[in-house]
């Protein structure tokens, strides 16, 4: 029951840390633990008499523990990637755009602990303060639950994301492919444009991927290159379910 303001907004923000644990089904041990994940510095500031600690530490944690998550992942998922194209994935997926948009998706902007000031500027909607969040989530998750639990929320939040190519404008198939057909010996690849569509200002064109005159794969992009990327793609994906 509401009975005065204060009240009633420490028992709404309590519902929604409640509410974001069932619908990702984590239990936090220490509760605490979590809201301090979402507790940023302008709120610390503006309670200094209570006990509240920020989430920049949590934040520091976060961002290694996912790097290491996001590592082994692209490490035992692409066999074939050089280091430096897997440096370059997992740079694409760490970034702040991306944490951005794994936050978003998950509606943190609403769970987090704002000073007025902040608020007040659009704090709650800043990408660097959602993509720290998201890291100080990581964080936290890390110390109550374990490596563990961190890789399955990844699998849940993060990695469908890399597989459903979110990630694949800066992935090199054609080389993944050319590395796996050089190691295995089978034969020579040929890229052709099969068609070309559309005005000069939006063409698209349609590539195919011959091993030895045999169709590996086809795709369609905005360029040549893109096309034949994404041929590669379907060429890769064809040949590992194969195996």
């Amino acid at each position: 029951m509401r009975r005065n303001g204060r009240k009633y907004k420490t028992s709404s923000k309590e519902f929604i840390f409640k509410n974001f644990q069932d619908r990702l089904e984590i239990q936090f041990t220490n509760e605490p633990l979590l809201k301090q994940a979402f507790t940023h510095s302008s709120y610390v500031n503006e309670h200094r008499r209570k006990p509240y600690e920020d989430n920049e530490r949590l934040e520091f944690l976060g961002d290694a523990v996912l790097e290491l998550t996001v590592s082994k992942y692209l490490f035992n998922k692409y066999a074939t990637m050089s280091e430096g194209e897997l440096t370059k994935l997992r740079a694409a997926i760490v970034c702040e755009p991306s944490l951005v948009g794994f936050a978003n998706d998950l509606s943190f902007g609403e769970m987090i602990l704002l000073g007025k000031g902040e608020e007040m500027t659009g704090g709650r909607t800043r990408p660097a303060l959602l993509a720290d969040v998201f890291e100080a989530f990581i964080g936290a998750l890390y110390l109550d639950q374990g490596l563990e639990t961190v890789v399955q929320f990844l699998e849940k939040t993060v990695f469908p994301k890399i597989n459903e190519g979110a990630f694949s404008h800066v992935m090199d198939y054609k080389s993944q492919l050319q590395e796996l057909i050089q190691r295995d010996g089978t034969g020579n690849l040929e890229y052709k444009i099969l068609h070309e569509k559309g005005p000069a200002h939006n063409r698209e064109f349609v590539s195919t991927v011959l091993l030895s005159g045999e169709e590996l794969g086809t795709g369609s992009g905005r360029s040549k290159k893109e096309a034949e990327q994404r041929a590669a793609q379907e060429a890769l994906r064809k040949l590992k379910d194969s195996k």
